[in-house]
C-alpha cells in the first residue's frame, strides 16, 4: 500500500510540469507574463501554427524523425547480428570482441567529439544528416549489443538444433526462430536509444552548421531572442517535441517491461 502511494505521488509530481507546459502552450505571451501558472482563459492554437510554420519547426521535426529513426534502425540491425554471433560463440576471440563492445559504454562522449568532427570533416560528412546518423549509430551499438547478447544467451540451444534439423541455415534460424523471441529486448533497445538520440543537443550543436539541418533540441534554441522570447511559441514547440516520446512509451510499454524483467523468475 505504501509503495503504491509513493509511486502515485511521484507520478503526480512528474506530470505537473508536463501539464503546465501543455496548458501554457494554449495561452498568449501577455497571459504568461501576467500570470505564469494560470489556466488558459481563451485557448488558442496560434502558438502551434507560429512554431510549426513561421519558426521552421516542421523542418526541425522532420530532421529529428529522419536522423533518430535511421540511427535506431541501423544500430539495432547491426547490434542484432553482432549479438547473435557473440551469444552463440564459445571461442575466446569472440569473448575479447564482446569486451571491446562493452568498453564502448565507458567512453566519455565529450572526449570523442574532436576526433569525430575531424573524421567527418575529412570524409565530407560534416554538417550532414548521414554523418549524424553514422555517429549516433556507432555510439548506440555498445549498449544495444550488451542488452541483446544477454537476452539471446537465455534462449535454449535446442531451438537452433531443431531448426538446423529442419534444414534452416544460421540466418534463417535467426530470422524465423530467435528474432520473434527477442522482440521484448529489441523494443527495450529501440526505446532506450530512441529517447536519448531524440533529445540529444550536443552532437547536432557541434557537428551541424546548416540551420536547415538542425534537429529539435538545437532548433528550440532559435526561439530565444537577444531581447525578446515568445514563451507561448516555445511551450508549443516543447509539446510537439515531447509528443512522439509519449506515444512511443504508450505503444511499447508492455514490450519494455517484458524485456527488462526477462529471466527474473529463472
Amino acid at each position: 500500500m505504501g509503495v503504491n502511494v509513493v509511486l502515485s505521488g511521484y507520478a503526480v509530481v512528474a506530470l505537473v510540469p508536463l501539464l503546465i507546459m501543455v496548458w501554457n502552450s494554449f495561452r498568449t505571451d501577455q497571459e504568461l507574463v501576467a500570470e505564469p501558472l494560470g489556466l488558459p482563459v481563451s485557448p488558442s492554437f496560434d502558438a502551434y501554427r507560429e512554431a510549426w510554420v513561421e519558426a521552421s519547426f516542421s523542418t526541425y521535426f522532420l530532421n529529428s524523425v529522419l536522423v533518430t529513426t535511421a540511427s535506431v534502425a541501423l544500430s539495432t540491425a547491426v547490434s542484432l547480428l553482432a549479438a547473435y554471433a557473440l551469444a552463440r560463440s564459445r571461442s575466446r576471440l569472440m569473448g575479447v570482441i564482446e569486451q571491446v563492445f562493452v568498453s564502448g559504454l565507458m567512453m566519455p562522449v565529450f572526449l570523442m567529439i574532436v576526433p569525430i568532427f575531424y573524421l567527418l570533416d575529412t570524409i565530407g560528412l560534416a554538417s550532414t544528416r548521414t554523418g549524424l546518423i553514422l555517429v549516433y549509430s556507432a555510439v548506440s551499438i555498445p549498449f544495444s549489443v550488451f542488452v541483446l547478447a544477454t537476452f539471446l544467451r537465455q534462449l535454449p540451444d535446442e531451438l537452433e538444433d531443431a531448426a538446423r534439423i529442419d534444414g534452416a541455415g544460421p540466418l534463417r534460424t535467426f530470422w524465423s526462430v530467435l528474432l520473434p523471441l527477442v522482440r521484448p529486448a529489441v523494443a527495450t533497445v529501440v526505446v532506450f536509444r530512441f529517447v536519448p538520440i531524440w533529445n540529444d543537443f550536443f552532437y547536432p550543436l557541434i557537428l551541424v552548421r546548416d540551420r536547415d539541418l538542425y534537429t529539435l533540441p538545437v532548433g528550440l534554441t532559435t526561439f530565444f531572442g537577444e531581447y525578446q522570447t515568445s514563451w507561448s511559441t516555445l511551450f508549443a514547440g516543447l509539446v510537439i517535441a515531447t509528443l512522439p516520446l509519449v506515444l512511443l512509451f504508450l505503444v511499447a510499454t508492455r514490450q519494455i517491461v517484458a524485456g527488462l524483467t526477462a529471466g527474473m523468475g529463472r
